[in-house]
């Protein structure tokens, strides 16, 4: 039952897009209780951190948010404060060694029972960091409130993850991969659609493998067919894909799904094999260029999108050297790239121990990466000038008032002059100039 008078709650989210969703939905029901969305954490009566430890980095910046919260919390007594996601999974009571004013700690899993778990924290501290379990996971239903449309949408289709990369985090952070039910993630597409949601995003850490734990068929592509069937899914995504479990039922939805975006992420990590051998990967870097081809054979207009790391124990200068190599042959669109980051507890530490790339030999590779990838997006980018698109008009632009953002089919950017009518319309919109990240253009009546 809710409360009489409305309390405030500031969720600050670190991370992927699992975290994002993760964060919603405790939005979403914490509102039974009262509770409502601010964006100032000094105004809030409970601040809850999603955080994320795939990598170092967004790891330590929790540390230094936290910092002023829990002064205030000391001077103060409030807000309750809470830590969630992957970090919290993992470090579980050392939150409370490291930071006595915590109220509150608790994994992934304890998204669906984030009410009980905050109604608990304020008679003492609660540490929450079990696994639930998996034949009874409760995925939560409840829709983010919103008092705006939102032209795009997350849904989640699994949690959790059966492959043990080498150097991920994410099996022992969120558990055994688990499969939504299909009837619940085409309700939660249909809830959207009415409040205005037209781009689709299916997200999990490995979607093509959905349906297939305990050894069974993927029914990936037969998701994919459910969701298109819905008249408002105007655009339909997905991610994150593994190369290997890319079947030929999931390239062949791109042949017969005309609403299936033309854009793909697809984490390569290393054009190399021995790399990929070390990194547990289970494909070969001509497995992954045979995916490529047969994706841009069904549809040629499709763009790639992937992720490399840098510097991984072993990784010669020849590996690099593949790695570009596989960088210049695919021509990716846009590439998310990272010095390699040891997590405590993967298997990669024991060979980061006896193998390891310098920090200053990573640097200099990540940059010559990162160099060669500008060129070719710049190249790309300037390729589509002149050229009419098919926008979606998602949001303003964060750089011109006078100007909206929207995305193409392919998952370009693109700026332009429209009219706040135009959200969540689709317009065509001619390329005029290429800037290194995004285009600008002019709609075409």
């Amino acid at each position: 039952m809710a409360s009489d008078t409305p309390r405030l709650v500031f969720i600050k989210t670190f991370g992927c897009q699992m975290n994002v969703y993760d964060s919603g939905k405790m939005l979403a029901q914490l509102a039974h209780d009262g509770f409502e969305p601010t964006d100032e954490w000094r105004r809030a009566d409970l601040v809850i951190v999603n955080t994320c430890s795939v990598r170092e980095k967004p790891q330590l910046k929790v540390s230094s948010f936290l910092g002023p919260i829990l002064q205030r919390k000391r001077d103060t007594g409030r807000p309750m404060v809470a830590v969630a996601g992957c970090v919290a999974q993992h470090d579980g009571a050392e939150f409370f060694r490291r930071y006595p004013a915590i109220d509150l700690v608790f994994g992934p899993d304890g998204v669906p029972r984030v009410r009980e778990l905050v109604r608990a924290a304020r008679q003492r501290r609660v540490l929450d960091d079990q696994f639930l379990e998996v034949a009874d996971y409760p995925f939560v239903q409840d829709l983010v409130p919103s008092a705006q449309r939102e032209v795009t949408g997350l849904v989640t289709i699994q949690k959790g993850c059966d492959n043990h990369c080498t150097y991920c985090i994410v099996p022992s952070a969120r558990g055994v991969q688990v499969s939504r039910p299909l009837e619940q993630i085409i309700e939660e597409v249909r809830g959207l659609a009415v409040r205005g949601t037209r781009d689709f995003t299916l997200i999990g850490q490995n979607v093509n493998a959905y349906g297939a734990e305990r050894g069974g068929r993927s029914r990936f592509a037969e998701l994919l067919e459910a969701v298109h069937a819905i008249p408002e899914v105007w655009r339909l995504r997905f991610t994150t894909s593994h190369p290997r479990d890319m079947d030929p039922a999931t390239i062949a939805a791109w042949s017969r799904l005309p609403r299936l975006a033309s854009h793909l992420h697809l984490p390569v990590q290393s054009g190399s094999d021995a790399v990929l051998r070390r990194m547990g990967r289970q494909y070969t870097r001509a497995h992954y260029l045979d995916v490529v081809a047969e994706l841009r054979r069904v549809r040629p207009e499709i763009s790639l999108t992937t992720d490399f790391i840098i510097g991984f124990p072993g990784e010669t200068r020849d590996d690099f050297e593949q790695s570009l190599a596989l960088l210049e042959q695919v021509r990716f669109m846009a590439s998310f790239s990272f010095k390699y980051s040891p997590r405590p507890g993967t298997a990669a530490t024991r060979l980061h121990d006896r193998e390891p790339v310098s920090a200053e030999e990573a640097s200099d590779r990540l940059r010559v990466l990162q160099e060669v990838q500008q060129r070719i997006q710049q190249e790309s980018n300037l390729a589509c000038v002149g050229r009419c698109f098919e926008v979606l008009v998602e949001q303003p632009s964060r750089h011109d008032p006078n100007q909206w953002m929207g995305r193409t089919s392919c998952f370009r950017a693109v700026n332009f002059p429209a009219a706040p009518s135009m959200a969540g319309e689709l317009v065509q919109v001619r390329i005029t100039q290429a800037n290194p990240h995004s285009l600008q253009g002019e709609v075409v009546a």
